[in-house]
């Protein structure tokens, strides 16, 4: 019964969100609800959308860039475009704008993973672990199938992968 009752949760994951997760995907795929490229993605989408006040301070805190009235970006290398944004403070917007998508972190730095780490439902794909800071109680679903609880568990889970990956002759994603 609890068996049944455990599949049932994460057949049910898979189509739509647990709060209270951060689901991790560490195997490629190329589909549409998939953002591989994310500055591509942003923009040619993302990008285009309008900014909102969260967005806004989140440009500043990972870029240090203040979006002015006609949405150029000002840094202290002077004023640009929205599409001059590091590729990891596009991956969080595109985190942020389009929710039923998974999008790639690989190109983030440590600063933009300790704030995707912090939001809830958020789904990502990770070819590589990272060191970054992981709260004791954050809860991951590893591939919609086994959830790990924080730090620990996220480099307990690594660890098994890696040997899996070893042990079937695969390489790293």
């Amino acid at each position: 019964m609890f068996f049944q009752f455990l599949y049932i949760i994460k057949a049910d994951a898979r189509e739509k969100r647990v709060m209270g997760l951060i689901y991790i995907y560490t195997e490629k795929r190329e589909e549409e609800n998939w953002i591989l490229k994310n500055d591509f993605y942003f923009n040619l989408y993302t990008g285009n959308q309008p900014l909102t006040e969260e967005d806004r301070q989140a440009i500043f805190q990972i870029d240090k860039a203040v979006v002015t009235e006609d949405n150029r970006i000002e840094t202290k290398y002077g004023i640009g475009t929205i599409r001059n944004l590091s590729s990891g403070c596009k991956t969080y917007l595109n985190v942020l704008k389009n929710p039923e998508k998974t999008v790639s972190v690989n190109e983030c730095g440590r600063n933009v993973l300790d704030m995707l780490f912090r939001l809830d439902g958020v789904r990502l794909y990770m070819g590589f672990p990272e060191r970054f800071e992981i709260g004791g109680d954050v809860r991951m679903m590893m591939n919609d199938k086994e959830i790990v609880v924080g730090r620990q568990g996220y480099e307990a889970w690594w660890s098994r992968e890696y040997e899996r990956r070893a042990e079937h002759d695969l390489s790293d994603n």
